[in-house]
């Protein structure tokens, strides 16, 4: 049986698997950078009532399973992710002392598909996909 969520008056089970890449795709998520960019993730993520279920940086590009509310809409909450994220990786590693608007570290846009029942495929391949050269598709 599947472990829903609850909201007030409803029961839900929504999760996306999110892409973005840094600007220019610039091979940027590595070393220190990575290791502090999986923590600010997931706090921003909670700060949203969402939830990191499973995650993979690449170095240059993330790949994330995350279940959001449907009260919130998915533009919204990567909007604030890759906002906020950029704030905070300026802060701390490119030595702003304010907190600037407009940072540029992710590039505009994002992929974001529904997870629905492929939601193990979907798990193992963003745990894998380094190692791996299968494709998302449940046919092979």
């Amino acid at each position: 049986m599947k472990n829903y969520k609850s909201l007030r008056h409803s029961k839900w089970d929504c999760k996306y698997h999110v892409v973005w890449i840094p600007k220019y795709r610039k091979k940027r998520t590595y070393g220190e950078l990575r290791r502090y960019l999986g923590e600010i993730l997931h706090d921003l993520a909670r700060q949203t009532e969402c939830v990191i279920e499973e995650g993979h940086l690449m170095p240059d590009h993330v790949h994330i399973l995350i279940s959001i509310p449907p009260k919130y809409a998915v533009s919204k909450v990567v909007g604030f992710i890759k906002g906020k994220s950029a704030i905070m990786i300026a802060c701390r590693f490119f030595g702003r002392q304010r907190n600037f608007t407009g940072e540029k570290f992710w590039a505009r846009g994002y992929f974001a598909t529904t997870v629905g029942l492929d939601e193990q495929i979907v798990r193992n391949y963003i745990c894998h996909q380094e190692t791996s050269s299968t494709y998302l598709n449940s046919d092979t």
